[in-house]
């Protein structure tokens, strides 16, 4: 079905038409999702309603809108770009979201992709009784700040600490930040991992730390190798910055405080490597293996 893009601009006119287009050419291309989507449908919507800068839920009052051929040039580029160079939605589009929040990213961030917003949709419930009583909290591998702006409402009377190795990121996390106005409550720190934090203790430590193994990394689809690797890498079985934090986080927890980190599909592998350690495993929309919580009094 391959159409030339600048052809599809000038016989496609309304979103409806955009929407079919868009998915067949998605279908037709094999793309491969997992930022956001799982299927062609729903990352056409993302793309042509986030590039008509229109809200995701307002399809149905567009679906017979008429855009402009500057837009129509627009989506054929983009659909393209997709297609053609494999590029995830949310960096074309500059936008990725976790539940009902929305958050500007580009190349130099991973995708926001964390079972973690689950459970702080919860405020940690029912490992944290009061939400309010947590004064103090830190996202380690904050990335685009996504977690620790998250923390931030469900604990409205904490510090958060967002934390990162990398200067792109934390410019990223920045903007985020800004634009949810919490500048006063979540404070940007560059550290490799915890090293950084000499003297700070918390009530809560988040973590969706690189958790892709070197087998892994090696088949990888292509919209995952758009990523910066240093977000995914960790070492050979997945597990390196996992280890930093199980090794050191509870010198910077307060007594009864919580580490909470997710690692993808490495539950067996981690189990076999601290077969002491009693871990909890949370119960996300995909099941209780990809994240883990252990108290300051159990990592000890």
């Amino acid at each position: 079905m391959s159409t030339n893009p600048l052809e599809a601009a000038h016989q496609l006119h309304t979103i409806r038409d955009w929407l079919r287009y868009a998915v067949s050419r998605f279908e037709e291309g094999g793309i491969f999702f997992g930022h956001g989507t799982q299927n062609s449908f729903d990352e056409a919507v993302w793309l042509i309603m986030a590039a008509l800068h229109l809200p995701h839920d307002t399809l149905e009052n567009f679906y017979d809108a008429v855009i402009t051929e500057a837009e129509r040039r627009k989506l054929a580029q983009l659909i393209e770009r997709r297609v053609t160079e494999r590029v995830p939605t949310a960096y074309l589009v500059r936008e990725a979201w976790l539940g009902d929040f929305k958050f500007y990213v580009d190349e130099r961030v991973i995708v926001p992709r964390s079972f973690i917003a689950e459970l702080l949709r919860e405020q940690l419930a029912p490992w944290v009784e009061n939400p309010e009583e947590v004064t103090a909290a830190a996202d380690i591998c904050t990335g685009s700040g996504c977690l620790a702006i998250l923390a931030a409402y469900a604990f409205p009377n904490a510090e958060v600490d967002a934390v990162d190795i990398s200067d792109n990121a934390l410019t990223v996390a920045q903007r985020n930040v800004s634009d949810y106005g919490l500048d006063n409550q979540v404070n940007l720190i560059k550290s490799d991992m915890l090293a950084a934090l000499k003297g700070r203790q918390y009530d809560v430590i988040l973590s969706n730390p690189p958790y892709v193994d070197a087998p892994s990394m090696e088949a990888l689809p292509q919209e995952y190798r758009q990523e910066p690797g240093l977000a995914l890498a960790s070492g050979e079985d997945g597990l390196e910055h996992t280890h930093t934090l199980i090794n050191h986080a509870a010198q910077h927890l307060h007594p009864g405080g919580l580490l909470v980190v997710e690692i993808g599909h490495n539950r067996d592998v981690l189990e076999a490597a601290y077969p002491h350690l009693p871990f909890t495993w949370l119960e996300v929309n995909a099941g209780d293996e990809f994240v883990f919580l252990l108290t300051r009094e159990q990592l000890v």
